[in-house]
C-alpha cells in the first residue's frame, strides 16, 4: 500500500514512498539480482518540484558506468525520463497535474528508475505530441548535450557555415547532434562510424558524409581536404594529434568523454579552442540560468513535432522493472548499440 502525507503546497495528499529499481553493487549484469525492486522514500516535494509518474526511461553510458563502479550497496540510477505530472510544488508555474513531460534529471538527486520521481521544473520540458513515452525517453539527455554543444559551446546560429566533424556519430548524442546541426545551421556534417550498419544509421540521421574512425585523418581529408571548423567528440583519447591535423586554425572542439591526462599542447599552434560539455553542470551548481534546460527541451519538442528531429530509440525493452533495466543495461554495456535503448511500461 502506498503511504501518503499532506502536501500543503498543492493542498492534496501525495505519496511519501515509491517502488524503485535499484542497481546492486558487486554484481555482474549477468546476475539476476543486478537490479532489485524496493520501496524507497520519495524526497519531499520542493516549491519548484514536480512529482512525475515515470512511463519510460532510457539507459545511457553514464548509467552503465555508474552501475559498474558500484562496489557495494544499492543506487537508484536513471536520468532520462518521460512521464506524466502527478503533483506540483507551490511555486511551480510551467506545469500542472496531467501534463506529459520529458527531462534528464540531476546527478545530485535520486535517479528516474522508479515509479514516481521528483524533479525541479526548470529542468523539464513538455513531451513532443508526436512521440509516445518510449520514443520520447530516448532524447532528453542526449538532446540537451547536443544542443548545449552546438548553440552554447560553439555558439552556432542559423547562419553558421563551415564543416562539423562528429566523432562517435552513431551514439546517442551524435545521432541528435547531426539532426540539430542540419535543422538549425548551414554546416556540412561529417560523421565517423566503423561498421556498415553504423554508417547507414549516421546517413539516416542526416550526415552529409560518413568516414571510418579507424583512420580519422585520411577519412576526413578525403571529404574535407581543407579540414574542419568544429569537432564534437565522444572519443578524445589518442585523437588529439589527429584533431590538430584536421581542424583549421581557430577551430573549436567540444568533448563529452572522460580521458585522463589528456595533452592538448598539439592544438596550440593553430589556436584551436577546447570545450568540455556536461549537461549536469547547471543542475549540480544551481546556476542562475538552470531554466535554460527546460526551455531548450521545449524548443527540441517543437523541432520533433515539426518533423525536423526524430527519436533515436532503436531498442525498446517492454517492462519497466528490475528485469527490464537489467536487459537494457546489458545491451548498452555490450558497446555495439546504435542510437538509444529504452525501457518502457
Amino acid at each position: 500500500m502506498t503511504t501518503t502525507a499532506p502536501n500543503s503546497s498543492a493542498n492534496r495528499n501525495i505519496p511519501t514512498m515509491t517502488r524503485a529499481f535499484l542497481a546492486q553493487g558487486g554484481r555482474s549484469i549477468r546476475d539476476e539480482d543486478a537490479f532489485l525492486a524496493q520501496e524507497v522514500p520519495l524526497p519531499q516535494l520542493g516549491p519548484r518540484d514536480l512529482l512525475v509518474r515515470i512511463e519510460a526511461v532510457s539507459v545511457n553510458p553514464v548509467d552503465t558506468k555508474s552501475r559498474q563502479g558500484l562496489r557495494s550497496g544499492t543506487r537508484q540510477l536513471g536520468w532520462d525520463a518521460s512521464g506524466t505530472v502527478e503533483a506540483v510544488g507551490e511555486q511551480v508555474t510551467r506545469f500542472a497535474a496531467g501534463d506529459a513531460v520529458w527531462y534528464a534529471g540531476a546527478l545530485n538527486r535520486p535517479g528516474t528508475n522508479a515509479e514516481l520521481h521528483t524533479v525541479d521544473e526548470r529542468l523539464v520540458g513538455r513531451r513532443p505530441t508526436t512521440l509516445d513515452h518510449a520514443e520520447a525517453a530516448a532524447l532528453p539527455l542526449t538532446g540537451i548535450t547536443a544542443w548545449e554543444t552546438l548553440f552554447e559551446r560553439f555558439r552556432l546560429t542559423s547562419d553558421s557555415a563551415g564543416t562539423l566533424l562528429v566523432v562517435g556519430a552513431p551514439g546517442g548524442v551524435g545521432s541528435v547532434l547531426i539532426q540539430l546541426a542540419k535543422a538549425r545551421t548551414a554546416l556540412t556534417v561529417i560523421g565517423t562510424a566503423g561498421r556498415a550498419e553504423s554508417q547507414q544509421w549516421v546517413t539516416k540521421m542526416g550526415a552529409d558524409h560518413v568516414v571510418d574512425h579507424h583512420d580519422l585523418v585520411r577519412g576526413v581529408r578525403s571529404v574535407a581536404p581543407d579540414g574542419v571548423d568544429f569537432v564534437f567528440t565522444a572519443h578524445s583519447a589518442n585523437n588529439v594529434a589527429a584533431f590538430a591535423d584536421i581542424v583549421r586554425p581557430f577551430g573549436e572542439i567540444t568533448a563529452i568523454d572522460d580521458p585522463r591526462g589528456l595533452d592538448l599542447y598539439p592544438l596550440k599552434r593553430k589556436s584551436i579552442a577546447w570545450h568540455w560539455e556536461l549537461m549536469f553542470t547547471r543542475s549540480a551548481y544551481g546556476t542562475p540560468d538552470m531554466g535554460a534546460q527546460g526551455k531548450l527541451l521545449d524548443a527540441l519538442a517543437d523541432l520533433v513535432d515539426a518533423g525536423q528531429v526524430r527519436s533515436t530509440a532503436t531498442s525498446i525493452v517492454r517492462g519497466f522493472d528490475a528485469a527490464g533495466l537489467r536487459e537494457a543495461h546489458r545491451q548498452v554495456a555490450d558497446g555495439t548499440a546504435i542510437g538509444k535503448v529504452v525501457v518502457a511500461r
